[in-house]
């Protein structure tokens, strides 16, 4: 190298150390970083598309199954992994992957572990978007499937061919609380993967890893994080929590061959909401319990509802699982006599004040959403009378009752 070449490298190393650097580049590559050790009560927000690499050497060891893998920012980032960490915990699991809202995480499952010629498994009061999704399966990929009684472990009778059954505790709508340790047992035996929609329950209700006396674990759990952990009703997310790292390695090949992610903003607010989740949980409980009785009280409805009221269909299963922590979702549901027409039973929602008219729940503001039950069930049930759930919110109980007086003696007297 020449003297020249050389006194010219020399020039430019002292332009760099000197940050002799043309403005715009200093705005891109500051001198000033987040210094270490700093702390705060929130985690940082990480938004990444790209991710830099210390080194080559770093780039190249860098595997998708590394359990923080910083290679793309649609992999994860410290803010959507910390989120990860926590819904894991929450649920008392090992390994948790995020997805842009629930059905994405329950299309995620079926796309992982669903193939030709499979034959899945459905309870009568499934999720209804689950449940087109799978007709959707069905007619793509010649998958099989077939409806069970949730209360009814005997009715789910699995083939050679039967590869995953879906659980819901408690049940889409109706709010019955399945036979759960009827049909883990039965799955085990058949060698069937079990998969829990665990929103109702939300790790507060019973741990969907060790759910009864023989330690029974259901092998994967898929949450809805858009209702009690967000908390607002302003975000989307779902989960898929498992114990197992094959499973949760093969969730993890299919979230990145689809592309699927979530945003760092998301999950900071996520991560914000989750601390007080337990106490919005225990309340809106205690106010759904409350309504619950005073509905009972109402000469308009057939029946109410709910899986911790005695007479509801799955109360002891209910206690079976989770009579230790007495604990339930805010979720009451009515079905009204069969004189109250549709139209009726609607106007009756529409006068609602304090319920707002909305899918979803979990939030602070109480929903009504009217049901008929003969589009949404196949097997066997009492299809008379409209049905509609209440999501109770964090208002005060006294005032949601006034609401319930006043929408009644208007439309239904």
């Amino acid at each position: 190298m020449s003297d020249s070449t050389k006194s010219n490298l020399n020039i430019h190393k002292t332009l760099n150390a000197n940050s002799s650097r043309q403005a715009i580049t200093r705005l891109i590559h500051p001198d000033k970083t987040i210094p270490d050790g700093f702390q705060s009560v929130q985690p940082p927000v990480y938004r990444a598309s790209t991710v830099f690499f210390a080194s080559t050497q770093a780039m190249r060891q860098r595997h998708w199954q590394d359990d923080y893998d910083y290679g793309y920012g649609l992999h994860g980032t410290p803010t959507t992994y910390a989120l990860a960490d926590r819904i894991a915990e929450l649920e008392s699991g090992e390994y948790c992957i995020l997805a842009p809202s629930g059905l994405s995480a329950i299309s995620l499952v079926n796309l992982t572990f669903l193939q030709q010629g499979d034959e899945v498994w459905l309870p009568n009061n499934v999720y209804g978007p689950n449940k087109d999704l799978i007709k959707q399966l069905q007619t793509q990929f010649g998958l099989d499937y077939y409806l069970y009684d949730p209360l009814n472990a005997d009715s789910f009778q699995p083939s050679s061919k039967a590869k995953l059954i879906w659980l819901e505790a408690a049940g889409s709508v109706t709010l019955e609380f399945p036979d759960l340790v009827g049909l883990v047992q039965k799955a085990q035996a058949a060698n069937v993967l079990t998969v829990l929609d665990n929103t109702w329950g939300a790790g507060q209700a019973f741990c969907p890893f060790d759910f009864s006396d023989q330690h029974l674990s259901v092998d994967m759990s898929v949450h809805a994080l858009t209702k009690y952990p967000s908390g607002g009703a302003d975000l989307l997310m779902g989960s898929i929590v498992t114990r197992q790292r094959n499973l949760h390695l093969a969730v993890l090949r299919m979230h990145a061959l689809h592309g699927i992610g979530v945003s760092g903003d998301d999950a900071e607010r996520m991560i914000r909401s989750l601390p007080s989740m337990p106490l919005r949980y225990a309340q809106q409980d205690h106010s759904t319990r409350e309504l619950a009785h005073w509905l009972r009280q109402q000469d308009c409805f057939v029946q109410v509802l709910h899986p911790a009221l005695p007479h509801a269909a799955g109360h002891q299963y209910w206690q079976q699982v989770c009579g230790s922590n007495n604990r339930a979702a805010g979720l009451v549901s009515v079905q009204f006599k069969p004189e109250f027409s549709l139209q009726q039973v609607d106007e009756f929602c529409d006068a609602l004040q304090l319920f707002k008219l909305g899918y979803s729940w979990g939030g602070p503001v109480s929903l009504v959403m009217p049901y008929q039950l003969q589009h949404m069930r196949q097997l066997d049930h009492d299809s008379t009378g409209i049905l509609v759930r209440f999501c109770i919110g964090l208002e005060a109980t006294t005032d949601l009752i006034f609401d319930l007086e006043q929408a009644l003696y208007k439309t239904l007297n």
